[in-house]
C-alpha cells in the first residue's frame, strides 16, 4: 500500500501547480466518470484538510485533485483526410 503524501509533498505540489496555472486560466479536468471537461480555475490550488492537493473550478461543484487537472485545453489530434479516390 502506498503511503499518503506528507504535508511538505502536498505543499510542493500546490506550489508547482500555482506557478503554472493562475486564477482564471483554462484547464482540462478528467471527471470521476471519465469524461473530460474544459473549464477555468476559480482560485489558487490549496491543501484540503491536510490530505489532498486540490483546486476549485468554474461550473464544477466542490474541488478536484490536482492530479486530475491539466493546464490548457486538450490536444485534438487531426483526423487524416480520406485517401480514397472519388
Amino acid at each position: 500500500m502506498r503511503k499518503p503524501p506528507t504535508p511538505a509533498q502536498l505543499r510542493r505540489e500546490v506550489d508547482a501547480f500555482n506557478k503554472k496555472v493562475k486564477v482564471g486560466d483554462q484547464v482540462t479536468v478528467k471527471k470521476d466518470d471519465g469524461t473530460v471537461v474544459v473549464t477555468v480555475t476559480r482560485g489558487l490550488a490549496f491543501v484540503l484538510s491536510g490530505h489532498s492537493a486540490v483546486v476549485s473550478l468554474e461550473g464544477i461543484s466542490g474541488c478536484y485533485l490536482l492530479n486530475r487537472v491539466t493546464p490548457g485545453a486538450p490536444k485534438v489530434l487531426a483526423v487524416p483526410a480520406s485517401t480514397e479516390a472519388a
